[in-house]
């Protein structure tokens, strides 16, 4: 980093830029103005930008939050990362390397970057952040973090408490971006782990639309619940299969984000998995939504890196076969009940424990 973080203490003057209007992006922004900042949002509609300044809300991701006051919003992309000492990237997974390719000609050397997005590249199948490293040419990553956890973006709009992780490859990116975000209701723990939290990020949606499958077939309570649990093994195998900490995937952006995104009724991979069990075809749900639902494309990227790596992602598999080769959601779940008996506790995580 071109400067020593932790010795600036004062971040009341601190620059925020974020980019993608989006149901999150504008909680972040929301969340920041709170604070006492005055963060720049970035907005690709330009109408929406009119109704947001005019009306303090977002109608389109948001309708009937009022937006605290001190945000700018704005649909030139350089007016709103130009000069920014952290510009938070919220902007869905496939338009990362666009989006990000374009803001990056505009940063300054010191700025910080934060992912909040939560997918894996289909072509490249690299997490958002990797994205960012390439598009910015920074190989170590030291100015790149990763914001995630259980939090659903309403409820964080709403001043309800939410927990999340920032993680950094630097400790000290880590602990001024804990200090930048927390707030009373909003708790920021720091991790080193930017791969594992991506990955538990990303996986944890294709995981909930076979929850919501789970639901929309009324399998039961004991069928999501066992859904869940085998859907944090196959996590936890391709995190480690890239070189992540299994131990990241026993915190907030592991098992955390995994229950709440499988069971709550904003989850938006949760609600295309519920519609596919019940009979609809991906198709027509997907025509009919406005926001993303970063499960799908991610199911594709997940199917194809875990097949590369040698990660075992039998529940991933048969999500891809659902969206993609039009297999029957009754059929898929035939199938992993009655694959080969193993044993539960992966040889790889034992290892890993007894080194």
């Amino acid at each position: 980093m071109g400067k020593n973080l932790m010795n600036d203490t004062d971040i009341s003057c601190v620059n925020i830029g974020v980019v993608g209007a989006g149901s999150w992006g504008t909680a972040i922004a929301h969340l920041l103005a709170s604070k006492g900042f005055s963060p720049a949002l970035w907005a690709y509609e330009k109408e929406l930008c009119l109704q947001i300044e005019e009306n303090h809300e977002n109608p389109l991701y948001l309708p009937g939050i009022k937006l605290a006051p001190g945000i700018s919003v704005s649909n030139d992309l350089e007016d709103v990362v130009s000069g920014k000492s952290i510009v938070v990237m919220v902007v869905p997974s496939h338009l990362m390397r666009e989006v990000g390719g374009r803001a990056v000609k505009h940063l300054s050397g010191d700025t910080i970057l934060v992912s909040a997005s939560k997918g894996i590249e289909n072509n490249t199948h690299l997490t958002m952040s990797g994205v960012l490293a390439e598009v910015t040419g920074d190989s170590n990553m030291d100015r790149i973090a990763v914001l995630s956890g259980p939090s659903f973006a309403r409820e964080v709009a709403s001043n309800l408490p939410a927990v999340v992780a920032v993680a950094a490859k630097l400790q000290d990116v880590a602990l001024y971006l804990q200090k930048v975000f927390a707030a009373p209701l909003f708790r920021v723990y720091t991790n080193n782990d930017p791969i594992g939290v991506e990955i538990g990020g990303a996986v944890k949606n294709v995981i909930a639309i076979a929850s919501g499958i789970c639901d929309g077939l009324g399998l039961g309570l004991s069928a999501r619940a066992a859904m869940i649990t085998r859907g944090l093994a196959e996590m936890r195998r391709m995190g480690m299969a890239l070189g992540a900490d299994p131990h990241t995937f026993a915190g907030l952006a592991g098992v955390g984000d995994l229950i709440l995104t499988c069971t709550g009724s904003l989850s938006r991979n949760y609600t295309v998995g519920k519609r596919l069990g019940e009979g609809e075809k991906i198709d027509d749900i997907l025509s009919g939504m406005r926001m993303v639902a970063e499960g799908v494309k991610t199911a594709k990227s997940v199917f194809n890196l875990s097949n590369k790596v040698g990660a075992e992602m039998p529940i991933c598999h048969e999500v891809y076969r659902i969206l993609y080769e039009g297999m029957n959601p009754r059929d898929a779940v035939f199938r992993l009940m009655t694959r080969a008996l193993k044993q539960e506790i992966d040889e790889e995580v034992t290892d890993h424990h007894n080194s």
